[in-house]
């Protein structure tokens, strides 16, 4: 570029902070803007459970966890893959690990470390980033902020909004921006929850007892998908990491029928005739609890579950060992957006070009979660919010020039 640009960003999450980066290392004036007193609150959250950057499986699988968007997002990954990923956060002095599951962390095992020396090689890049500076809306051709200062016009020569999707609100990512952009004709889905517990009318007993204790070495199945992890029983329901894999399809069927039923493999790594020799062995004078614990290997959440199925300890040892094998619970409802680790919904996907340029307008940019993807936890969500940044960055560079 002849002359220097100036760049507004507006959200300072992962997808803002990484455009931001490109941007200035490219020789662009780059601010930011961030409704909360600090940046990356969401972030900080999610390195509080060792921050999973991302996923070391091959890329084809990866892009396919993105489910109708995963060709869109697959081209993301083609301009910033994970290995770019890994080696980002390397070039700022945070090592990285792979996990047994194939996640990739810092070995900080959280994201302070790696945030610090982010903003600092921001800082040395010349980025402004102004916190308590609330997009309000366009005026003509100008943005305006609410700061403590009061209210100011902004024209820079191009905009990238990353202001996030409508989960963890708490932590600045609303959704109100979506009636923003409509105003200016970008058709924006609504938001829903994604990667979220789900409701299950529990007994007292099992709430009581079991709360907060975890399924582990279990299968999860809704229709023709079955998922291989842990979930946790909440005084709600259940939640964790094999039902949030399975959150799309499971809140879609809420929607459609009021209720969805999900099946959990208590013994996945054993087939029926197997756990039924187990099972078949003398109970002598153990109790049923200790029985299915010794003989069946079940956790006592696990044999909590099981009682709470009504005819759930069948008599005979296959019977049994079918039953512990499909646990058929009936998911009443979920949780809303405030306890939902991701939304689905935001900015339509054909809203936008390759280089994730508004159609309906000219030189703002969008990034990250305000886009219409959902994905499972597991590195997948940062990694694509990462890439989205860059593909960001890079099509306001090409605009500019």
């Amino acid at each position: 570029m002849s002359e220097a640009k100036t760049v507004h960003v507006i959200g300072a999450g992962p997808a803002g902070l990484m455009a931001a980066e490109r941007l200035a290392d490219a020789g662009v004036r780059v601010v930011v803007h961030e409704t909360m007193p600090s940046v990356a609150r969401k972030f900080l959250m999610a390195g509080r459970g060792g921050l999973n950057l991302t996923h070391s499986e091959p890329i084809g699988p990866f892009a396919g966890r993105y489910a109708e968007a995963g060709p869109v997002v697959g081209r993301w990954l083609e301009r910033f893959s994970p290995t770019h990923l890994i080696g980002w956060v390397e070039g700022l002095a945070q090592a990285t690990f792979v996990g047994s599951s194939g996640r990739v962390f810092p070995k900080a095992m959280k994201a302070s470390p790696l945030l610090r020396a982010w903003l600092a090689r921001l800082a040395r890049l010349g980025v402004e980033v102004r916190t308590r500076s609330r997009w309000m809306g366009r005026d003509g051709d100008g943005w305006r902020f609410s700061t403590p200062g009061g209210e100011i016009v902004e024209r820079p020569d191009a905009v990238v909004l990353a202001l996030g999707g409508a989960s963890w609100p708490r932590l600045g990512s609303d959704g109100s921006w979506a009636e923003h952009l409509r105003v200016a004709g970008v058709d924006v889905a609504g938001f829903r929850p994604s990667n979220v517990g789900f409701n299950v009318d529990w007994s007292p007993v099992l709430v009581e007892r079991f709360a907060g204790q975890p399924l582990k070495n279990i299968a999860l199945s809704h229709g023709d998908r079955t998922v291989r992890g842990e979930a946790m029983i909440s005084a709600y329901g259940l939640e964790g990491g094999a039902v949030y894999a399975l959150s799309a399809g499971l809140r879609d069927a809420l929607a459609r029928d009021g209720q969805a039923e999900l099946v959990v493999d208590l013994r996945p790594d054993l087939d029926v005739a197997a756990l039924a020799a187990r099972l078949a062995r003398p109970r002598g004078k153990d109790s049923v609890s200790n029985w299915l614990r010794k003989a069946g290997g079940l956790s006592p959440a696990a044999v909590g579950l099981l009682r709470e199925i009504p005819g759930a300890i069948p008599e005979g040892a296959e019977k049994l060992a079918k039953r512990i094998r499909a646990v058929r619970l009936t998911l009443t409802g979920m949780q809303g957006l405030e306890r939902a680790i991701s939304s689905a919904g935001g900015v339509k996907l054909d809203q936008v070009t390759e280089g994730l340029m508004l159609k309906a307008m000219p030189g703002v940019f969008v990034a990250g979660e305000m886009l219409d993807w959902e994905a499972p936890t597991g590195g997948y969500l940062l990694q694509a919010s990462f890439a989205s940044g860059v593909v960001a960055a890079d099509g306001v560079l090409d605009w500019l020039a």
